[in-house]
């Protein structure tokens, strides 16, 4: 279980953590977060990438408790597994977790919902976010994002700053020499920070599978029912995915690679029912795991355009 963390071991001769690279990586960038900004917050989706950086600020703290909330940007199309594993995890823990809904912002008309057979809230959750860190002052907003994910996502430093509008300008970046972090900022910018930015999605499943780290459900091998859109598997198990009435309902047994707005995430058929089949199931794959994101194929473009706008 997550909230079950050792002391990490030393290495008496040389007074060092004796962990791998990744991960000490990933702790010093979470105590340079604690140590140059005010107000930070963790970004948390429910996914793995997200439950990863949950154990990593255990780890960084240990044995004092995560010193900043979670804040989870709901779209309302969020797979039911997620939700309730997301529960689960803050309760365990004592963390304190912060929900903002995309639904309010529909409601006040700062947004309008797409509709049509690829409608999706994915992009609305940029209004959502901005309006939260503006709300509660963050200065530093932590996510899973990897390079590995999508070619915009491999533009990013580990500190990414933002301007006072929330956008994010690709050809004004800092440099990040010797793992030197700079997390000066002027009055309304804010930085979002990725301590997993060069970890691979099978470095991510290694560790998962290393440290025994709980996942929700959704991302084992499962019989769900389902139906067939552009090559793709989409869930039946919501009405919240549009559904044709020529697109049929039938039973299969998949998994969910990523997991995002059930809306525009869809899963791959699968027989991975574990931890250690998953890991070789990822390592044999020849196909990136946001290719079952339709966001992603929108335009050329697509992830770029949004976090060129806020988004996460």
């Amino acid at each position: 279980m997550l909230q079950e963390i050792e002391q990490p071991k030393t290495n008496a001769q040389e007074g060092v953590l004796t962990m791998n690279a990744l991960e000490s990586e990933a702790i010093y960038i979470f105590r340079e977060v604690v140590a140059q900004f005010e107000r930070p917050v963790l970004l948390f989706s429910g996914g793995k990438d997200s439950i990863t950086l949950v154990r990593l600020a255990q780890k960084a703290f240990w044995p004092a408790k995560i010193p900043f909330p979670l804040m989870h940007i709901d779209t309302g199309h969020n797979f039911p597994e997620t939700i309730a594993f997301r529960d689960k995890l803050v309760e365990e823990l004592g963390v304190e977790l912060i929900v903002r809904n995309v639904q309010d912002a529909i409601n006040q008309g700062k947004v309008i919902e797409e509709t049509g057979k690829y409608a999706s809230r994915n992009m609305l959750q940029t209004t959502t976010l901005l309006d939260a860190i503006e709300e509660f002052k963050f200065d530093a907003c932590i996510g899973g994002a990897r390079r590995d994910e999508e070619k915009a996502r491999a533009k990013e430093r580990v500190f990414s700053v933002r301007d006072d509008f929330g956008q994010w300008d690709e050809k004004n970046q800092r440099p990040e020499l010797f793992d030197l972090l700079n997390g000066k900022i002027d009055l309304g910018q804010n930085v979002r920070v990725f301590p997993i930015s060069n970890w691979t999605e099978l470095d991510v499943w290694s560790y998962i599978e290393s440290e025994e780290i709980e996942i929700p459900s959704i991302y084992f091998a499962h019989q769900r029912s389902v139906f067939l859109r552009d090559g793709l598997i989409w869930s039946a198990e919501d009405e919240v995915v549009f559904r044709a009435e020529d697109e049929v309902v039938e039973e299969r047994i998949v998994r969910f690679r990523t997991v995002g707005d059930m809306s525009c995430t869809a899963a791959v058929e699968s027989n991975a029912d574990t931890i250690q089949k998953v890991v070789a199931e990822i390592r044999d794959s020849k196909i990136s795991e946001r290719g079952a994101r339709i966001d992603d194929k929108r335009s050329e473009a697509a992830m770029e355009k949004r976090k060129q706008q806020g988004y996460f």
